[in-house]
């Protein structure tokens, strides 16, 4: 088993960071590849970021008001 990172990807050329607005999982909660892990707002859209991994959330690093970069890691999930 090996613990992969899910970050915070570029969805335009001008995005520099978000801010979660809220989050869907908790520690410990198996996740499917296209679950939604939190959601976020940019100045211009607010979108759910999905685990691109299929497995178990074994740490969250994001959590609701955060301010997080592009690149920045949201949770960690083990699979």
């Amino acid at each position: 088993m090996s613990n992969v990172e899910i970050v915070l990807p570029k969805w335009g050329t001008t995005m520099q960071e978000a801010e979660v607005t809220e989050v869907h999982v908790v520690v410990g909660q198996t996740v499917a590849e296209g679950d939604p892990i939190v959601t976020v707002e940019t100045d211009k859209v607010m979108t759910d970021v999905e685990s691109p991994y299929s497995g178990v959330i074994t740490e969250m690093r994001a959590d609701s008001g955060d301010v997080i970069p592009v690149g920045g890691v949201i949770a960690v999930v083990q699979q």
